[in-house]
């Protein structure tokens, strides 16, 4: 993640089932040790709607690798239990400087499964 442009990429994922995305911090090449970084990950139906209105809104500060730049947003079935549909999203951070970016940004499209129910 070394451009300050977001980059548009849309995201599919199954109505409750999990998904993960692992994300890594480099400068000039270089591995950015993230340990207080705070990485979020937002959907919300409608871009204007206020972030409490968010339909998934993940907070990372606990990383996987923090001094290699590597960090994982979990996805549960709880949080991917949501209508069917088209929804916006973004991937952001604010680093132990306050500096904050937006990495990701985009359409994620949650689509239903055609299995139910699961043992």
């Amino acid at each position: 993640m070394e451009n300050n442009v977001p980059q548009y990429k849309d995201l599919e994922v199954v109505r409750k089932t999990t998904k993960n995305y692992e994300l890594q911090f480099t400068k000039n090449g270089q591995m950015v040790d993230i340990t207080d970084y705070s990485v979020y990950f937002t959907v919300k139906t409608n871009m204007n709607d206020n972030d409490a209105s968010s339909v998934i809104n993940k907070t990372v500060t606990s990383h996987s690798e923090p001094t290699k730049g590597i960090t994982l947003i979990q996805l549960t079935t709880s949080d991917t239990d949501i209508d069917a549909g088209n929804y916006y999203y973004s991937i952001d951070y604010k680093d132990d400087d306050d500096n904050q970016q937006v990495l990701f940004t985009g359409r994620i499209r949650v689509i239903e499964p055609v299995r139910k129910t699961r043992a």
